[in-house]
């Protein structure tokens, strides 16, 4: 059996073997394998077709899969509801303490309490939310 034919054999065992596996990796060394089968048709030896064939292989690993882990990141997922409350700045609309008070979150009046429990807020201050528990913010001052 010629050298090509071998290489065209090898190509498509690759190829669907990249159908059922889906990792771009075999479908590249399927390419490689094709391109190699042109170089053993026009009758170059073995060796050089070993060597376009890891040379097509890592050229193809080496530009196809930076491309691939760009479109394989996802970005951050969004925070909602009152997790992207989380970290927001919120104005003291009445005294907090340990035990309550009131704060104005984008817009929106919340039960607060301040985080540290000795602290105590007074009304006109900025805070941070640190977090949210039940339907009350859990603030600190910021400095």
């Amino acid at each position: 059996m010629e050298d090509w034919v071998i290489w065209i054999i090898l190509a498509v065992v690759l190829g669907v073997a990249e159908i059922f596996t889906l990792t771009a990796a075999l479908g590249i060394l399927g390419v490689a394998s094709l391109l190699t089968a042109a170089t053993a048709a026009l009758g170059l030896p073995i060796p050089l077709q070993l060597l376009v064939f890891t040379l097509s292989s890592a050229a193809g690993l080496f530009t196809v899969r930076p491309i691939a882990m760009r479109h394989i990141r996802q970005p951050q997922l969004k925070r909602f509801g009152v997790e992207a409350l989380v970290g927001k700045p919120a104005y003291v609309i009445s005294e907090v303490t340990g035990r309550d008070g009131r704060v104005r979150i984008g817009g929106e009046e919340w039960s607060a309490r301040a985080y540290d429990e000795t602290l105590v807020i007074p009304t006109g201050a900025t805070v941070d939310v640190i977090e949210i528990e039940g339907a009350t913010a859990l603030v600190y001052p910021r400095e």
